[in-house]
C-alpha cells in the first residue's frame, strides 16, 4: 500500500524550497550566491522566512529518500536499487549538467561578473568552460549526495545483515527523541570547506535514521500518536532559531559555522523533520487528482525552478530594469513556470527526459 503522505511531504517541501531561493536570491543578510539586496529597506523582515525553514527543508527530503530505499529495497536487488539511483540521480546530476545545466552555471557565475574577473586573472577558457559546467550542478547536489548515499545504504546492508532493521523498529519514543544527540555529533563532521552544502556526515546520519528507524511502521504509529506534540515542538524550536539568529544577532549566516552545527540548529532541524513525518503521516497520508499531479511533478520542480529564479533575477533585478516588488513576483512565477514548463517539455522527448529527469525509456509493446 503506498504511503500517500510521503509523496505530499516531498512536493510541500519542494514547494517551500522554491520561496525559499526567491528569498535567498535576493536576501539582505549578506548570504552569498544570488543578486543580494534589492530594496531600501533598513531589515527585510520577511527573510526571516529563510531562517524558519532552512535548517528542516533538505535534511526531511533525505529522511524521505531513506524511508523510500526501504521500499523499494524490499521488492529489489541491490544491483537493481544501484541500477535505478544511478538512472534518477547521478544521470541528471552529471550528464544534465553538461546538456543543459551548464546554462545555470553561466546565470550563476554572472552574478558576480566571473567572467570577467577569470579573464583578467588569465584563465583559459577551456578552464572557465570547466568551472561554469561545474556551477551547473545547482540545485544538482542533493543527488549527489543522495546517490553516494546509497551506496554506502547497500554496503551498510551487506554488513549487518538486516539486524539494524530489527533494532530500528524497536526504537522507544524516548530514544527517538535523543537521537537528536548523534545528528548533532554528524554535524560537525565530512562539513566540505567551500561549497557548504556538501555536508557528507550530517545529511548521511539524516539518510540512514530513515532507512532504519523511520521506515518501520511501528514507529510512524508512534509518531502519530504524539504528531501534534511533534508539530508544537518543531514549529517552537524553528522559530527560536529564527529569532534568535535573524533578529536578536542581526541576520547571522544560518548556512555555514558555527550557527550550522551548533545545538539550537540541528535541534531546528531534526525536530522541524519530526514534524513533518509525523504531522503528514497522520494528517496527510491522502491522495487526490492535485496531489497526485503535483507529486508526479515534484522533482521536475525541484530540477528546474532555480533556474527560472535565477534568470529572471539576472535580466531584471541586477541591472535594475524593474522595482524590487516585481522582480519578487518575476522570480516566483519564473520559478513555478520553468520548473513545471520544463518538465513537461523534457519528460516528453527521449534522450533528455532520460538524461535530466532519470525517466527510464519506455519499451513499446509490439503486436504480433
Amino acid at each position: 500500500m503506498r504511503k500517500h503522505y510521503l509523496d505530499n511531504i516531498r512536493w510541500v517541501t519542494v514547494v517551500v524550497v522554491v520561496l525559499y531561493h526567491v528569498l535567498y536570491m535576493y536576501n539582505a543578510e549578506g548570504i552569498l550566491g544570488g543578486v543580494g539586496k534589492i530594496t531600501s529597506l533598513n531589515v527585510q523582515h520577511y527573510d526571516a522566512f529563510m531562517y524558519l525553514v532552512y535548517p528542516w527543508i533538505m535534511p526531511v527530503l533525505y529522511i524521505v529518500a531513506g524511508i523510500s530505499s526501504r521500499i523499494v529495497l524490499e521488492k529489489h536487488t541491490a544491483k537493481e536499487f544501484i541500477r535505478s539511483r544511478t538512472r534518477k540521480l547521478l544521470v541528471p546530476s552529471t550528464i544534465g549538467v553538461l546538456v543543459f545545466h551548464v546554462i545555470q552555471g553561466y546565470v550563476s557565475m554572472s552574478f558576480g561578473d566571473a567572467f570577467t574577473e577569470l579573464g583578467k586573472a588569465g584563465v583559459p577558457a577551456p578552464v572557465i568552460f570547466i568551472i561554469m559546467v561545474a556551477s551547473g550542478s545547482g540545485v544538482l547536489w542533493f543527488c549527489h549526495l543522495l546517490w553516494i548515499y546509497s551506496l554506502i545504504l547497500v554496503l551498510i546492508r551487506k554488513i549487518e545483515k538486516g539486524r539494524l532493521l530489527n533494532l530500528g523498529a524497536k526504537t522507544p519514543l524516548w530514544l527517538i527523541i535523543l537521537l537528536v544527540l548523534p545528528m548533532w555529533g554528524a554535524a560537525q563532521i565530512l562539513n566540505a570547506p567551500i561549497v557548504q552544502v556538501y555536508r557528507f556526515g550530517y545529511y548521511l546520519a539524516f539518510f540512514l535514521i530513515g532507512y532504519y528507524v523511520f521506515s518501520n511502521d511501528q514507529v510512524i504509529e508512534k509518531l502519530k500518536r504524539y504528531a501534534v506534540v511533534f508539530m508544537a515542538l518543531g514549529a517552537a524550536l524553528c522559530i527560536a532559531f529564527t529569532v534568535i539568529y535573524f533578529w536578536v544577532k542581526g541576520g547571522m549566516n544560518y548556512a555555514d559555522k558555527p550557527v550550522n552545527v551548533g545545538p539550537l540548529y540541528v535541534a531546528c532541524s531534526y525536530f522541524g523533520s519530526l514534524a513533518m513525518i509525523a504531522g503528514f503521516a497522520k494528517f496527510g497520508d491522502v491522495s487526490n487528482r492535485f496531489t497526485a499531479w503535483m507529486s508526479k511533478r515534484s522533482f521536475g520542480l525541484y530540477v528546474f525552478h532555480y533556474l527560472g529564479i535565477s534568470s529572471m533575477a539576472l535580466i531584471f533585478a541586477k541591472p535594475m530594469l524593474l522595482p524590487a516588488p516585481l522582480c519578487y513576483i518575476i522570480s516566483l512565477t519564473a520559478g513555478f513556470v520553468f520548473g513545471y514548463g520544463l518538465y513537461e517539455i523534457f519528460s516528453r522527448i527521449p534522450f533528455y527526459r532520460w538524461a535530466l529527469l532519470g525517466i527510464k525509456k519506455e519499451k513499446k509493446n509490439v503486436q504480433r
